[in-house]
């Protein structure tokens, strides 16, 4: 009977610890989040005539144009701003990739959720440059 009682001890320390696993795991979690919240991602072109902010979801929240850019054509204007936007989603992943990993480790979640970013960022543009 004793091997069964330490079996059952033994049984109940591992939940034990499993839980306080969980909840540990839980509270990083609803930190990460809260964190991510926050985040914004910022980028300029070339010669800083254009200025892009975007919210953590990867949407403009900031646009700032100088007043060169009146001094060139509209469509090249638009290709500027497109352009910034996906650098400004760029430098977003990059800090939900330090954030992510800092709160969660590099494990299969932390990288579920980057991969998850990066494919919502990415939508309509190509490849990131956030891996590189």
């Amino acid at each position: 009977m004793w091997a069964d009682e330490a079996a059952l001890d033994a049984a109940g320390r591992r939940l034990d610890e499993w839980e306080s696993s969980l909840a540990e795991r839980a509270e990083r979690a609803k930190t990460l989040s809260a964190r991510m919240w926050e985040l914004t991602g910022t980028a300029h072109n070339a010669d800083r005539t254009v200025n892009v902010t975007v919210d953590s979801a990867g949407l403009l929240i900031d646009l700032r144009l100088d007043e060169r850019t009146r001094q060139q054509s509209a469509a090249h204007t638009a290709r500027q701003i497109l352009d910034t936007t996906r650098a400004a989603r760029t430098d977003l992943l990059r800090q939900v990739r330090a954030v992510t990993v800092e709160s969660l480790g590099d494990d299969a979640s932390a990288r579920a959720i980057i991969d998850s970013y990066r494919d919502r960022l990415a939508g309509d543009q190509g490849p990131s440059d956030a891996d590189r």
